[in-house]
């Protein structure tokens, strides 16, 4: 059914609502699992085109995800990482395509309409352009 789930982790306690849930459906499913994380401030969006170096909060995101990875490999999972840099929806949406995925799994926060207007919607964007089922959990 699953060959490949990608997990968006955003390096908060809201990850472990959505690991707890995609672990199971992988050992079921014999799934690998894909982390990736979407680095997104100023030195992440513009990167490439002011050959900027990786801020601090990227080498953070990066061991977070390093973190994850071996904890989840020690409990036998096949699993990959990726520390993408930009808009959150672009980056997920274009990552489940390149590497893939059959499965995009991720929580939300459960905002409502003024901090919607505020923040932007990642996960309505997700959910209506990519092309593969999308597993969404409400963080914990």
């Amino acid at each position: 059914m699953y060959r490949r789930i990608l997990v968006a982790v955003e390096n908060s306690p809201a990850d472990q609502t959505i690991l707890a849930h995609v672990t199971a459906l992988a050992r079921l499913t014999g799934a690998d699992l894909l982390l990736v994380h979407v680095a997104d401030g100023f030195a992440a969006r513009h990167f490439e085109e002011l050959k900027l170096r990786e801020s601090e909060e990227m080498k953070v995101d990066r061991a977070y995800l390093d973190t994850l990875a071996a904890r989840l490999a020690a409990e036998g999972f096949a699993v990959g990482t990726l520390l993408l840099m930009g808009d959150p929806a672009t980056a997920l949406i274009r990552a489940a395509a390149e590497h893939q995925a059959d499965l995009l799994a991720m929580a939300t926060h459960g905002h409502r309409f003024l901090n919607d207007l505020l923040r932007g919607t990642t996960v309505d964007r997700v959910r209506h352009e990519v092309k593969i089922p999308v597993l969404l959990l409400r963080a914990q």
